[in-house]
């Protein structure tokens, strides 16, 4: 017997309650056009999840909607009200299930701990071990009842487990084992390994006779292609943490990987990042559990009117051409949207934000794109990330004067920077969110090489279970060689400074050093150990990290325009 699951999955929403513009290449006859439109957002998102669900009902067949973490952190609604809206808006939505990411635990246990005792719908994580939690401590984990989370009486992940037709499917969430190394729960909060935790309850599942088992993960992309090449009997893996986009958008200059990928027999969903898509699926299950039929896409959510620009102007046929390709194409739906939750978001939350969504900061010429790592199309990573090091070192150098370089994390930058006005919003809500302090420190400059690398091969996952690309590193007056063919600890090839007298100087291994990070990557996080080596920090709690970067741009003496590269990366690597 078959059986028929209909499932819609989200996940990185990072507070993205509104839609967000993206610019997609279409081609028209002989001419290439870009188009810009808005995608997605929390009130299109809801309404077609009402819409599936009422057609799965009308259908007699089962639905699920999943989250696969990171709801919080990412904009203003954040910034402002420290998951209280995102409670509320979540709530709205229902979905079946959430897993804890890495940013949901971010501001510690008990901003999490307010967030989950709102909400009705469970929150998992099945390896999150709380046995030295104090029950009577504020903002406490363990007592609230919708937290499914490791068991230590049993040795055993807890799990969602819903009835499905004459059977019954088993939902576990996973997230990363590595948190303490990209987040900052509580100290008395540990972590198990995320695949033994999912192997064992598997394990106890199948002796229950549960065979129908979804893991929903924030694991990343290459991660959960490895838990279902290591892991037996998982149905499908419902993803998230790695922002990867799934689908075939190719054709209109979006990196995607193929929807559904198989891995083991088990396919891997992913659906982007920040509320931007929705994934959708049309899955067939055997009475062993196995996917025998997988039908759908990531989908973006699209304005229906949109804007064409190209070197020729776009005519009235060329936008009708362009609606067309669009409607015809597999993931892309549109921009109905659900009114009450609008209502919601406009009336509770929007206007506490209007005063700094009008203040305009600067002019940006034209749009500096972020991406964690280099890639084709941008060889040396990202245009914005460099310039936010920049502005670090700036407001550094202020407070110390012997100051060589400075280094950021990518993903301490959230997104792209669009042509046009920048407001305060927009640096503060979406761009850097992260309100952290900066920290200037004395490193020796082979354990500075040491940190680059390590850094450089968690984000890549090259001979090192890594933490997601968010670690990728971003550089200001430092200058990298990493060639990812090379045996561990000489993979940078040659690292360069460059002084004030414009030259380039090789970087030694027994000289000191002064530079300016955050006191994210100052205290050791995602492969920056050695970070910890420095002969000493400084920490300048009066200069922000975004801060810093709406000093740099009140200035007329700085061009938003991308220095030198600073990157210089081989991606191959080590065989």
């Amino acid at each position: 017997m078959n059986y028929r699951l209909t499932l819609a999955h989200i996940n990185d929403t990072h507070s993205h309650f509104d839609a967000s513009l993206v610019r997609l290449k279409v081609q028209l006859g002989q001419h290439q056009f870009s188009l810009a439109a808005h995608t997605g957002g929390y009130c299109r998102i809801a309404a077609q999840v009402q819409q599936l669900r009422k057609q799965a009902q009308q259908q007699a067949r089962e639905m699920l909607f999943l989250h696969g973490g990171d709801c919080f952190h990412g904009t203003l609604f954040y910034n402002q009200f420290k998951g209280q809206a995102n409670a509320r808006v979540l709530e709205y939505l229902k979905p079946d299930a959430m897993v804890i990411g890495n940013h949901d635990i971010d501001d510690g246990n008990a901003t999490l701990a307010n967030f989950i005792s709102q909400v009705s719908f469970p929150v998992l994580a099945a390896n999150m071990d709380l046995s030295a939690e104090a029950a009577d401590k504020d903002g406490a984990l363990a007592p609230l009842p919708n937290l499914l989370r490791f068991d230590n009486a049993t040795g055993l992940g807890q799990c969602l487990i819903k009835p499905f037709y004459d059977r019954q499917m088993a939902i576990i969430g996973i997230t990363l084992d590595q948190m303490r190394r990209v987040a900052r729960p509580d100290a008395d909060t540990e972590f198990q390994p995320a695949f033994a935790t999912v192997a064992n309850t598997i394990e106890h599942l199948k002796q229950q006779g549960i065979d129908h088992i979804v893991v929903l993960s924030h694991l990343g992309y290459d991660m959960d292609k490895c838990l279902a090449e290591a892991v037996a009997g998982i149905s499908v893996i419902v993803g998230g943490h790695t922002h990867t986009l799934m689908g075939d958008f190719n054709d209109f200059g979006l990196p995607c990987v193929p929807y559904g990928e198989r891995i083991n027999g088990v396919p891997v969903l992913h659906a982007g990042k920040h509320s931007e898509a929705l994934g959708i699926a049309d899955i067939t299950f055997d009475d062993s559990g196995k996917v025998v039929a997988l039908n759908g896409s990531s989908c973006l959510l699209l304005d229906r009117h949109f804007m064409l620009s190209g070197d020729e102007p776009a005519t009235e046929q060329d936008y009708r051409d362009a609606t067309e390709q669009l409607h015809q194409h597999p993931g892309i739906l549109w921009d109905e949207q659900d009114d009450q939750l609008k209502a919601i978001i406009d009336t509770e939350f929007r206007p506490a934000l209007s005063s700094m969504e009008q203040q305009v900061l600067a002019m940006v010429p034209r749009t500096l794109a972020h991406t964690r790592l280099p890639s084709q199309r941008l060889p040396h990573g990202s245009e914005i990330a460099p310039l936010v090091s920049q502005s670090m070192f700036l407001a550094a150098r202020e407070h110390l004067a012997q100051l060589d370089f400075a280094l950021h994390n990518a993903g301490g930058v959230r997104q792209s920077l669009e042509q046009g006005q920048v407001t305060l919003g927009d640096i503060m809500g979406r761009l850097l969110p992260f309100d952290l302090p900066l920290v200037c420190y004395q490193i020796r400059g082979d354990y500075l090489q040491q940190l680059l690398e390590s850094a450089i091969n968690e984000a890549t996952n090259n001979s090192v279970i890594g933490t997601g690309a968010g670690s990728f590193p971003y550089t200001h007056r430092l200058r990298y060689f990493y060639d990812g063919r090379q045996p561990l600890g000489e993979r940078i090839v040659k690292l360069e400074l460059l002084k004030d007298n414009g030259h380039w100087q090789l970087v030694e291994a027994t000289a000191l050093y002064v530079g300016v990070s955050t006191s994210y990557t100052t205290s050791g996080k995602e492969g920056y150990d050695a970070l910890l080596l420095a002969n000493w920090q400084q920490s300048l709690e009066q200069v922000t990290l975004p801060g810093a970067f709406i000093r740099m741009l009140s200035r007329d003496d700085i061009p938003l325009e991308p220095a030198m590269p600073m990157v210089n990366y081989i991606s191959h690597r080590h065989s």
